[in-house]
């Protein structure tokens, strides 16, 4: 029996050393280039900068400069300098439940990847099977007893030990461990789109803040306007034309805050969600004037990309997956053996079991060769090597993608800042004629309607100068969750939860 063990384990651990059927996963070679769409990167570089510092100084904006090879702060949101915004986010990394969600699948898949490494060992069971037993008068009675009823106390071991001749059993951990890499990417990209939505959602919520006021302003004025020419009529110096000239103005702008004020209910409820509340907790408010523009950022070149998206890296880790499972398909066509033993004892009582004589064993082994399966095993291994080009082609295109994002992030920080440079200037232009326009109405100097467009003058420029400082913000935002979001510079641990099952667990978000 111990000589069956040894050179079973011997022979396994020889087939451990060899070589493993199916192709091996190689790394995709490293991207030749560093631009993305630019000719150089220093005159993208140079450009932005130019451009940004033409945009209106302090809270409007300011120059936004490229540092080619810069880092990734893992906690890039501080660069905003918005300690709510700091609460907020990290508020969100503790309770949102898509973020608990990515990390439980990361524990399933390392337990899955634990759990495929047992078929490296022999499986032993044991059973122990007292019977009561009665032999018919047809037959000899027991010789041991010579008794017609008689009781057997069997206990054994069942060895059973399958050696991983072809690799399919390595190839199926090394597909595991690949499934459990794509999870922990996958975890690092649920949670850098986590933290990118709640920081955008904060700009957003600010740009409609911002909108709102802006229009209740305009809002106020039409209002005193309207008091003022209905006063101005009964002198006989307006006609009731100019009247309802500004009360229509008025009308259609007040119609506007409904809708602003729904978007911004629903901006309330989203970040709500993304932090795990409920709609009805309160949530911080936040202004455009609250988040400071990063003046230096960050141009990762396209080889480090690579290695930095979590996006990308987790179609490599399921294109490596879809590699190790077409040997584990080729393995299951070929020869495979089978050892097995069950040593153990059969007495009439537990205690004869001690004494010499009453042990058995059986050792086997066995040689197994697919012959007809109907083509089961050859359309499986098609399959998986039609399943290893999908994960090629999936990860050829997150690759263009990729690059796409940061490519078309880039010119929205060059043009967003030019547009804000124009809409500052648009703005300060629109104020000065509406000042000037209320002057000259005042003495009838201009007509209703020369002063109604000087009003919607300022208020369209005043809310597209809102919607550039919020578009250079999200710009920001864009392109940090485009370069990868500085994971990789995380003093937290990524190991995955320990499982734990509760039957309620679902319902504790809902209970106070």
């Amino acid at each position: 029996m111990k000589r069956f063990l040894l050179s079973g384990c011997c022979v396994g651990l020889l087939v451990q050393a060899g070589c493993a059927v199916g192709p091996d996963f190689k790394k995709p070679a490293p991207l030749v280039g560093g631009h993305y769409g630019q000719a150089e990167h220093s005159e993208q570089i140079q450009a932005v900068a130019e451009q940004a510092e033409r945009a209106a100084a302090g809270a409007q904006g300011g120059a936004q400069v490229l540092r080619a090879g810069q880092d990734i702060p893992a906690q890039w949101w501080t660069l905003f300098r918005s300690p709510a915004l700091d609460a907020l986010v990290r508020k969100a990394l503790d309770h949102n439940p898509s973020l608990e969600s990515a990390r439980d699948a990361l524990a399933a898949a390392q337990e899955n990847r634990l759990a495929q490494q047992s078929a490296f060992f022999p499986t032993i069971s044991g059973s122990f099977n007292p019977t009561r037993n009665k032999t018919s008068k047809t037959y000899s009675p027991v010789p041991n007893s010579n008794q017609w009823l008689y009781t057997v106390h069997t206990a054994q071991l069942n060895i059973s030990y399958v050696p991983d001749l072809w690799g399919g059993v390595r190839r199926g951990v090394e597909s595991a461990k690949a499934v459990r890499d794509a999870q922990r990417d996958q975890l690092r990209a649920v949670q850098l789109t986590l933290t990118a939505s709640v920081v955008q959602a904060a700009i957003d919520y600010a740009t409609i803040k911002a909108q709102i006021e802006t229009t209740q302003s305009l809002v106020n004025l039409q209002r005193d306007l309207l008091g003022s020419a209905r006063k101005q009529e009964k002198a006989g110096e307006f006609s009731q034309n100019d009247v309802a000239l500004q009360h229509t103005a008025l009308a259609q702008n007040e119609a506007t805050l409904a809708p602003l004020q729904k978007q911004l209910e629903q901006q309330k409820h989203l970040i709500a969600a993304l932090v795990g509340d409920t709609p009805d907790v309160p949530q911080p408010e936040f202004t455009l004037n609250d988040f400071a523009l990063p003046a230096e950022l960050p141009l990762t070149l396209p080889a480090h990309l690579v290695e930095q998206r979590p996006d990308i890296r987790t179609a490599q880790a399921n294109w490596h997956a879809a590699c190790a499972q077409v040997g584990v398909a080729v393995a299951n066509r070929l020869p495979n053996i089978q050892l097995g033993a069950t040593p153990g004892f059969a007495a009439a009582s537990i205690a004869q079991m001690a004494a010499p004589g009453y042990g058995q064993w059986t050792i086997a082994a066995m040689v197994t060769q697919p012959l007809f399966d109907g083509g089961l095993l050859r359309h499986q291994e098609n399959a998986a090597r039609a399943a290893y080009d999908q994960a090629a082609a999936e990860y050829r295109n997150t690759l263009v993608t990729a690059l796409q994002d940061v490519a078309d992030t880039l010119s929205a920080l060059k043009l967003d800042a030019t547009t804000l440079s124009d809409n500052a200037e648009a703005a300060t232009a629109a104020g000065q004629s509406l000042r000037i326009s209320l002057a000259q109405y005042k003495y009838g100097a201009i007509s209703q309607i020369v002063m109604l467009t000087a009003q919607q003058a300022h208020l369209q420029s005043e809310l597209a100068l809102a919607q550039s400082r919020a578009d250079r913000l999200s710009d920001t935002v864009a392109l940090f969750q485009a370069l990868g979001g500085g994971w990789w510079n995380s003093k937290e641990s990524e190991a995955p939860r320990q499982p734990s099952w509760h039957p309620d667990k679902g319902l504790a978000v809902l209970l106070p």
